[in-house]
């Protein structure tokens, strides 16, 4: 039983707005975020902070990464990255480096830290100006905290 006189020490929780919806508020909270994935043009990208932001409360860069693990073939998963410009899916899809040649494959180039230009390939829906689209997303380094 968890000590409520204790922090929580679960690296996967920000706080209650990290916490993942059930049932049928799931299927909205993902259709959501599928909605702005979908739209993502081919050889741009965006990033979990930037998705998170655009959406609003309840949203965070991690929440939405691990929305993105439930995405199929419909939803371009691959053009979301982290806000190092880097892939951040590398424990959980094999091979390790499949997201980034995904990307490459569509005109994304990366750096030798395998980083690209965010300022030059991040994509921002019409409806929203740079400075609406989250701002700090540096919480989402990895899909999956340590």
């Amino acid at each position: 039983m968890p000590n409520p006189n204790k922090p929580n020490d679960d690296k996967r929780r920000d706080g209650p707005a990290d916490v993942m919806p059930t049932g049928r508020e799931l299927a909205g909270y993902q259709g959501r975020v599928f909605e702005i994935v979908r739209r993502i043009p081919s050889g741009r990208v965006m990033t979990y902070g930037q998705i998170a932001g655009m959406l609003g409360a309840g949203y965070t860069p991690r929440t939405v990464g691990f929305v993105m693990h439930n995405a199929g073939d419909t939803v371009p998963w691959h053009r979301v990255i982290n806000s190092q410009g880097a892939c951040s899916t590398g424990r959980v899809v094999l091979p390790a480096d499949k997201q980034q040649r995904m990307l490459e494959a569509e005109g994304v180039e990366f750096n030798a830290k395998g980083r690209c230009d965010l300022a030059r390939q991040r994509w921002t829906p019409e409806e929203y100006t740079e400075g609406d689209d989250g701002g700090d997303d540096s919480a989402q380094t990895s899909l999956f905290a340590d």
